[in-house]
């Protein structure tokens, strides 16, 4: 296994990262274990999960991932691990708790309840979900000034992620779901107010997604934050299996279509085929992974299965690196596919 450095923490993560979203909804207690127990036999060390998970998001199944990560973790040497998870911002979902936002009460009940749930005194990486304030996310991709509003200032948000790490419950910060701007205005603030330092920016990054490369990695590039990729494979179109029709029943987009809209494009099957085309027999899954790690920023590759085999196949992939004719070849392609899902 290959191990990177997370952002400016020093700290050495695996450079695959076992996500967590199906947890409780498509895999059991038991099954969550065996693929925890598989990642542990193949050196991985860094899992990633969030308060609100499973995904889709239901009272009755929220705050399940983490209790089965903690089910398992109790049982490990706390050390070997470094364990990120996320507090949701702004979004009405009152089931989680009634202060969903981003203010010192509402970050303050969520760092206690993942503890609880997690079983653990700390938490290494915590993440804020989605920005506060409104801005383009999850497959959009324009700014509607009509739709903007404020969220809970930055600066508040940090102080009290400053205080949680004064108090030794979270040892380090980072975002996901953020916009160039968002991150400017994280870094300005603890620059001049003495903040804590956000260390990682966990976006979607795939083949049919590099918005990634366009702005946001010359900021993680000037400010020394670590990318964690997450969607490396874009809901699975990127193993081809939907646009083969070799998907099962139980896969993702057959059982929760609803998550199909951020990938509902017109260039996707267009620009699948050609990728498809372009690994030839080395595999598009494999492919696809291995662009993904290939990026000089990429701290760590985060991926989520629903089978063993799956998860087999993602860690032998994510072994290997992306041969340079390949990677010259994709980088041709994407002067004619040119991000068909930002």
């Amino acid at each position: 296994m290959l191990y990177r450095k997370l952002g400016q923490t020093g700290l050495d993560v695996s450079v695959v990262c076992l996500g967590t979203m199906t947890w409780g909804e498509q895999n059991s207690e038991a099954e969550a274990h065996q693929q925890l127990d598989y990642a542990k036999a193949h050196g991985v060390n860094f899992i990633d999960t969030a308060e609100m998970y499973p995904v889709p998001g239901r009272a009755e199944t929220q705050g399940s991932t983490e209790r089965y990560l903690g089910s398992w973790l109790k049982n490990q040497n706390r050390a070997d691990w470094i364990i990120a998870t996320k507090v949701i911002a702004h979004s009405g979902i009152d089931w989680i708790r009634t202060t969903s936002d981003l203010s010192s009460d509402g970050i303050r009940t969520a760092v206690d309840a993942s503890l609880k749930r997690l079983q653990t005194d700390y938490i290494d990486l915590y993440q804020i979900h989605w920005p506060d304030r409104y801005s383009p996310k999850f497959g959009q991709n324009r700014f509607d000034p009509k739709m903007a509003r404020p969220g809970m200032p930055i600066e508040e948000t940090l102080a009290v992620l400053g205080e949680l790490i004064q108090a030794g419950k979270i040892r380090f910060i980072g975002v996901s779901n953020e916009t160039p701007w968002g991150l400017s205005q994280y870094i300005r603030a603890a620059e001049t107010q003495g903040l804590p330092r956000i260390q990682t920016l966990q976006n979607a990054y795939n083949l049919v997604n590099r918005v990634f490369e366009i702005h946001l990695a010359e900021n993680c590039y000037h400010d020394g934050i670590g990318l964690l990729a997450y969607s490396p494979l874009a809901f699975g179109h990127l193993t081809a299996k939907y646009l083969t029709g070799s998907a099962d029943a139980r896969a993702r987009l057959n059982l929760f279509p609803q998550f199909g809209q951020r990938y509902q494009k017109p260039n996707l099957q267009r620009a699948i085929r050609q990728l498809l085309d372009c690994a030839g027999d080395y595999g598009l899954t494999a492919m696809s992974l291995q662009y993904v790690k290939a990026h000089q920023l990429c701290n760590s590759v985060i991926i989520g299965a629903t089978s063993l085999d799956q998860l087999a196949e993602n860690i032998s992939a994510l072994q290997s690196d992306l041969p340079s004719p390949l990677l010259s070849e994709l980088n041709r392609l994407y002067q004619d596919i040119q991000n068909p899902c930002p």
